[in-house]
């Protein structure tokens, strides 16, 4: 194995500044744990969704309650 090779280099999904893919950035791959809690926040808020049919309105609605008992 390569013990010369440079790491992976990525942009921080939040600020988009540079970070490289070690243990110099162990929030990676976040630039730091401000911008590791940010998208963590927009997480909780709904501010990032993943797309799709929600399945909890599925598991909560009446339709499927009687179908429980």
């Amino acid at each position: 194995m390569n013990d010369s090779k440079k790491p992976a280099a990525l942009a921080c999904p939040v600020c988009k500044t540079q970070v490289l893919w070690t243990e110099a950035f162990p929030a990676r791959p976040f630039c730091s744990e401000r911008c590791r809690l940010i998208d963590l926040g927009d997480w909780a808020t709904e501010s990032h969704r993943i797309a799709g049919d929600p399945v909890i309105d599925d598991l909560m609605s009446e339709d499927i309650e009687g179908k429980l008992h």
